[in-house]
């Protein structure tokens, strides 16, 4: 079997099962929030570690703080951003982007609830060098 050129495989397989039982759960048309609470219930259940609405630090001085929080960083390793709007859009990339560049992480995956079928992207960060 050749090794795997994923960035924490077993990490994010396991999130992406938590994502994918929620949206079967819950369907197309909760609000985020109720997304969030129910993909940090199962994180629960099955003894994932993670921090919930991590407050990122200001970008520049005048901005106030708080203002940015990032949904999920889940076993330390990989942050989550869950949406549930009609359509994702560059911006969510960037902003999942920045925050990858905040916290010095290699991954984030971004997962739109509201799609009748989700697919989680994996957005890489190739300034942070493997663990």
């Amino acid at each position: 079997m050749e090794p795997s050129n994923l960035v924490y495989p077993k990490e994010s397989y396991r999130v992406t099962g938590v994502l994918y039982a929620t949206h079967n759960e819950l369907g197309r048309f909760c609000n985020e929030k109720q997304y969030c609470d129910r993909v940090e219930q199962i994180f629960k259940e099955l003894g994932i570690k993670y921090e919930r609405e991590k407050i990122l630090p200001p970008s520049f001085e005048a901005e106030l703080p708080g203002r940015n929080k990032i949904d999920f960083i889940v076993e330390g390793k990989i942050i989550l951003e869950c949406k549930a709007k009609r359509v994702l859009t560059r911006e969510d990339y960037y902003q999942a982007k920045r925050y990858l560049r905040s916290y010095n992480k290699k991954l984030a995956l971004l997962v739109n609830f509201r799609d009748k079928y989700i697919r989680p992207k994996r957005i890489l960060n190739s300034l942070v060098k493997e663990d």
